[in-house]
């Protein structure tokens, strides 16, 4: 199971675990005995595309079509496909043999290209050396939840007595607060949470559940920020 380097909001660390946490079944597909099954067909091939046909037969080949339907390749179109392999195109639409280089572009806020490189490496962040800092921005539930879209949740979980009664309070302080709070890496918890190499930054709001002698303390993590639109002149 996957850890967490964390403080309260005492500045006390600990390591702990954390799982995702699943979304709901959604609606099942089907008749209330039969499930449906996804299947996918060849609907044509790369020799009957619009430019070998114009090569072929003109721009204007519309009777072509009709007088010997050209366009459809008898013995592939239709065929069931399985598995498949990742092809790289260049410009032209000819096959590259080696994955090509991938560079980074760095935009600013009004979409402009401000520079072109070579992608950094990021390094995860989550149980290193220095822990997740709670942060002292604590949002109410409601307002976290209309104005941050959530891309995923993980639920902290206790590893021992010790690691309960630490996190049993921290859920305990956020759910009588009705809040969430902002944590984050850094010596001042200050930058997103990375959870692998090279993986995407996020924001991480902590809410905490209580029921009794159990809890849920959630780690609501988020990539976008929702901004109403600026009204025209």
């Amino acid at each position: 199971m996957p850890k967490l380097h964390v403080t309260n909001a005492e500045g006390r660390n600990t390591t702990v675990q954390f799982t995702a946490v699943k979304a709901p079944s959604g609606p099942r597909l089907g008749l209330p005995d039969d499930e449906v099954e996804f299947r996918r067909y060849l609907s044509m091939v790369s020799e009957t595309d619009h430019e070998v046909l114009a090569s072929r037969f003109g721009e204007d080949y519309g009777q072509a079509l009709v007088d010997g339907d050209p366009e459809v390749d008898l013995e592939q179109v239709g065929r069931r496909i399985g598995a498949t392999d990742v092809v790289y195109l260049d410009g032209t639409g000819e096959v590259l043999h080696a994955a090509p280089e991938v560079i980074e572009m760095i935009f600013d806020a009004g979409g402009a290209e401000l520079e072109r490189r070579a992608p950094k490496d990021v390094l995860a962040n989550v149980n290193e050396v220095e822990p997740v800092h709670w942060t002292a921005m604590k949002m109410k539930r409601a307002a976290v939840v209309r104005r941050f879209a959530f891309r995923r949740s993980l639920q902290l979980r206790h590893v021992d007595g010790l690691t309960y009664d630490y996190l049993f309070s921290m859920a305990k302080t956020l759910d009588a607060e009705d809040q969430m709070v902002l944590i984050g890496a850094g010596e001042k918890g200050k930058d997103p949470l990375i959870f692998q190499h090279n993986g995407s930054p996020y924001r991480g709001f902590l809410e905490g559940r209580i029921d009794g002698d159990r809890y849920q303390l959630l780690l609501h993590l988020s990539n976008l920020e929702l901004k109403r639109p600026e009204e025209s002149a």
